[in-house]
């Protein structure tokens, strides 16, 4: 009997949710940078700008 209630606690452990959870996050994150890849590029190239201009001016 004790190996039966074992394996009923392993069935309703929730464990894997976190994993699946963490996929989920990082596929959306992946599908927002492909979609806004331009606009990141192009704030990331003016904030190097002006790190760039304002380090030559110190």
């Amino acid at each position: 009997m004790g190996k039966l209630k074992n394996l009923k606690q392993l069935l309703k452990e929730e464990d894997g949710m976190g994993t699946v959870e963490i996929i989920l996050i990082i596929v959306v994150l992946v599908g927002l940078v492909i979609i806004f890849k331009e606009q990141i590029t192009k704030i990331v190239q003016s904030i190097f700008s002006k790190i760039t201009s304002q380090t030559k001016k110190i």
